[in-house]
């Protein structure tokens, strides 16, 4: 049985998908590839409650890795860069170069670029923390103002003051 439920973050709405025991994905509600909800799926956030207070951890600052049971489904590929993703720390940021270094293919950098950019699990794994060799932040499912949102709450990206008049 498919589970699911919907919550909105601070950086954005997102669909939650499992099977009751597993997180299968964490998609941004603006993505235009995110799943469709089928008629056979049940919506109950019950089955989410422990990534949804891990994510309120993260929002609230407390919280810089998820301890939670996921399963992704995509290619070896795909999934040997998620796990990569993995290996980059709150507040770190590495370039799409890096990833493709980190797995020693460097001349592979726009297919790490495009499994990186269908990862399931935004935000648990953290695909926002990849941005471009020379500093700027690129597609993000979430759209930009999400990644740099991310970005900012982590503390890679200044938050904007507020201007005084």
């Amino acid at each position: 049985m498919i589970y699911y439920t919907t919550s909105q973050t601070p950086a954005g709405a997102v669909l939650l998908t499992g099977d009751g025991q597993t997180l299968h994905g964490i998609h941004w509600e603006v993505y235009w590839n995110k799943p469709v909800i089928q008629p056979e799926w049940t919506a109950d956030a019950a089955p989410f409650a422990l990534v949804l207070h891990q994510l309120e951890e993260y929002f609230a600052g407390q919280r810089t890795r998820f301890d939670i049971q996921y399963q992704a489904q995509g290619t070896a590929f795909q999934r040997r860069i998620w796990q990569e993703l993995i290996q980059i720390n709150y507040g770190q940021t590495r370039s799409y170069l890096q990833m493709a270094q980190a797995i020693g293919l460097p001349e592979a950098v726009r297919a790490v670029g495009a499994a990186i950019g269908q990862n399931p699990l935004s935000i648990i794994v953290p695909c926002h923390r990849v941005i471009a060799s020379n500093g700027k932040l690129t597609g993000y499912a979430g759209g930009l103002e999400a990644k740099r949102f991310l970005l900012e709450h982590e503390g890679v990206l200044p938050k904007p003051q507020p201007t005084l008049l």
